[in-house]
């Protein structure tokens, strides 16, 4: 089962079916991902929460050392996507999990953080003001961490975010035991009952209203540590909050090749610390890309991470066009490109495997998780 042949198929387990017609519009594929089931379920200690929540992340390796590194075990492949469940009274588990493959072909292709640095050129980012657009979809679908960071709602009741959000590589940050997702809202007008009288040029005032979160889940991809090259592969996270939120919430999807993405260009939205209190929405072109990885320059800053990487594409299935998560933004990467230093901010990018995994989190029934 560890054979080389096996992982090949495992890492690319997708059918991706790209239409040809002389009229053809970006669409999303077909794909057929891997099954991915828990195994067993171990109690652990409970963690101290002693870590310092860090609003980027550090890694070494960037796009041509992933593309040469040697590809993982099969075993190491399991290891990376099982799992700790923290949950809201402080107890934590570790779920090992089994991968099925039941279709195979697809494609695939297989990230050095320093400054705070995060803007190129002529700063592109727009704030979104006023709840005509904050209340609307897709900007509504954007939330604030309590640990500063960014996430996007997924399900009903679940939040897509970045693993370092929550977790250092090495323990939980303080505050992921309490940790809580912001919702803007327009704030209540004080005794204004009787005037009528507002100034439209001034954007409406918003407030934060906060749900506590029941679990959260993070790969041990992440949590083995960021000593080695992959870990920056596998910052991401699901919460679970302790009610429905009530809002239009974006699906997840695996993420196609950049150059079958829409002029190679991705979205996303976030609470950038340096615009605090806004909601800030950016787009911009994928510079280059490993398996697991994206590699733009969109304009952020540090409380961005952890946002959605959304693109809009073509459901040939229910003719019509669809917004889909397909990474999950991580942060400000120095990277050594042939002897030369240069940045990048980095995606997570959604593969087949994190697919099946953070579906399977959301569903809890493989069966709906079978068409990525």
């Amino acid at each position: 089962m560890a054979a080389l042949s096996t992982l090949i198929l495992l890492l690319c387990a997708a059918t991706s079916v790209m239409p040809s017609s002389p009229h053809w519009k970006p669409t999303w594929p077909s794909y057929r991902v891997p099954v991915i089931l828990p195994q067993s379920t171990l109690n652990l200690d409970k963690p101290q929460f002693d870590a310092e929540a860090r609003l980027e992340v550090v890694s070494p390796c960037g796009p041509a050392c992933h593309k040469s590194s040697p590809l993982p075990t099969y075993e190491e492949v399991k290891n990376y996507l099982s799992y700790e469940t923290l949950y809201a009274n402080g107890s934590l588990t570790e779920t090992e999990v089994g991968i099925y493959i039941l279709s195979n072909g697809g494609d695939g292709s297989r990230g050095r953080t320093r400054t705070k640095r995060q803007i190129y050129g002529y700063d592109s980012r727009f704030s979104i003001f006023g709840k005509d657009f904050l209340l609307n979809y897709p900007f509504s679908t954007s939330v604030k961490l309590s640990t500063g960071c960014t996430g996007t709602l997924v399900a009903e009741k679940h939040v897509l975010t970045a693993a370092h959000c929550i977790h250092d590589g090495k323990s939980y940050v303080k505050g992921a035991q309490k940790l809580r997702v912001g919702f803007l809202k327009p704030k209540q007008k004080d005794g204004s009952k009787g005037s009528n009288i507002t100034n439209s040029a001034m954007p409406e005032k918003m407030k934060f209203q906060w749900i506590r979160v029941k679990r959260t889940h993070v790969p041990k991809g992440w949590i083995k540590g960021n000593a080695n090259d992959i870990g920056m592969d596998y910052d991401y996270a699901l919460l679970e909050l302790k009610k429905p939120h009530k809002r239009k919430f974006m699906k997840i999807g695996v993420s196609p090749p950049a150059r079958h993405l829409p002029g190679g260009r991705i979205h996303f939205s976030g609470y950038d610390n340096d615009r605090p209190g806004n909601l800030v929405y950016r787009f911009c072109d994928v510079k280059d890309e490993t398996y697991d990885l994206l590699y733009q320059q969109c304009d952020a800053q540090p409380g961005a991470s952890g946002s959605g990487v959304y693109v809009r594409m073509w459901k040939r299935q229910n003719h019509k066009w669809e917004r889909k998560i397909i990474g999950i933004f991580s942060g400000h990467q120095w990277v050594d490109m042939n002897g030369t230093p240069q940045d990048f901010n980095v995606a997570v990018r959604i593969t087949p495997l994190k697919y099946a995994q953070i579906c399977y989190w959301i569903k809890g029934n493989y069966l709906d998780c079978r068409e990525g």
